[in-house]
């Protein structure tokens, strides 16, 4: 199936890989940290179905959100069908990819695919974008405030300070570049957006960003049709694409929370919950695909500590709750993908979808 879409470079067959890499991480933990009085002290009452329900329940909200996203964004125009099959092929996309990469880009054609125009697709996944980053724009600031830079990144007292450090200095990398890219955005969808393509387009012109030209010639383009597709919104566009957003968002941060509940009792929510969202900022700049392996093992170390039990169980504790944290969070987006994604290609791609190839055959016999 030959085509030019960035869909023909996905395969379900890369799902495996992050499968691998997070089985040989957490095998790793296990055999390094792993200790069977853990079981000693975790709760299994009915509280834990309780609590193991909410957290998917938390996951149900997030996915949710970004489908009321994708409706309010598209004037209603993509069903609920439409919406919750494009978001389960996204996620799909972000789990086999690497995390700075993501789906964002081969979302585009997911959203044409189901019926949108390319320009009103590339608007779409572009204002998504734009939502996505001004939630962690805005609530990074106002949770490192609320719980302190001390709590936020000054771990269990086993934990080097450089290392702590570290994770510092990576999680503020990361939340730079979003700002950057932020302010970047905003200047061309509300202020100028022709003048940030041909900006855009001179700075490319330099010998070794040429490759990229064409490309953000394509961006550039994509940031003027989002320009006027937001003229047409008046505020109450605003408060539901925002509200959709941060219900997307802080449900997807309390999965954790209710995990920890589940199995081992009341800790610091406010702060663990503060410190998911630092994770995903760090998440930008991990090469594996959906960050795994590193999410289970930076979980261990950046949210160990807040787990309520004695230190010499703590790392044990952490393991056990990051795996069951992914298995919720994570994998299911694997399965799922791996299921319809197939189905939607053949769909979508299929020779009926191109009838211009048969065209083509009969004008060449004539």
């Amino acid at each position: 199936m030959a085509r030019r879409d960035p869909v023909g470079k996905i395969k379900t067959s890369n799902a495996i890989y992050p499968i691998l890499i997070g089985l040989a991480v957490v095998g790793y933990m296990f055999y390094k940290d792993f200790n069977p009085e853990v079981f000693s002290v975790m709760d299994f009452s009915f509280k834990v179905l309780g609590w193991l329900f909410a957290a998917f329940l938390f996951m149900f909200f997030r996915d949710f959100g970004y489908i009321i996203r994708l409706r309010i964004l598209s004037n209603k125009q993509l069903s609920w069908i439409k919406a919750f099959r494009i978001i389960m092929l996204w996620e799909f996309t972000s789990a086999i990819t690497p995390s700075a990469v993501g789906g964002t880009s081969i979302a585009i054609v997911y959203v044409h695919k189901e019926g949108i125009s390319v320009g009103r697709s590339s608007a779409i996944v572009m204002l998504t974008s734009f939502f996505d980053e001004l939630y962690f724009i805005f609530m990074f600031p106002l949770l490192l405030f609320t719980v302190g830079q001390s709590n936020l990144f000054d771990l269990n007292s086993t934990t080097e300070h450089t290392f702590a450090l570290g994770l510092m200095s990576i999680a503020l990398i990361g939340y730079g570049l979003k700002f950057i890219y932020t302010a970047i955005l905003s200047y061309g969808l509300f202020i100028n957006p022709r003048g940030l393509k041909w900006m855009l387009l001179k700075i490319f012109k330099l010998p070794f960003l040429r490759r990229w030209h064409r490309s953000i010639n394509n961006i550039g383009t994509d940031i003027i049709l989002s320009s006027r597709e937001l003229k047409q919104h008046g505020f109450g566009f605003w408060v539901k694409s925002v509200l959709a957003t941060f219900l997307s968002w802080s449900s997807r941060h309390l999965v954790a929370n209710a995990i920890i509940l589940a199995f081992f009792g009341y800790g610091d929510q406010v702060l663990l919950f503060a410190r998911q969202l630092v994770m995903w900022i760090m998440m930008l700049i991990i090469p594996t695909p959906g960050g795994s392996g590193f999410a289970e093992y930076i979980f261990t170390v950046f949210c160990g500590d807040l787990i309520p039990v004695t230190p010499d169980l703590q790392n044990a504790a952490a393991t056990l709750t990051a795996v069951v944290w992914r298995l919720v969070t994570y994998y299911p987006y694997l399965i799922i993908g791996v299921v319809i994604f197939p189905r939607w290609v053949n769909a979508h791609f299929s020779k009926r979808a191109f009838p211009s190839k048969k065209i083509h055959k009969n004008e060449k016999g004539r």
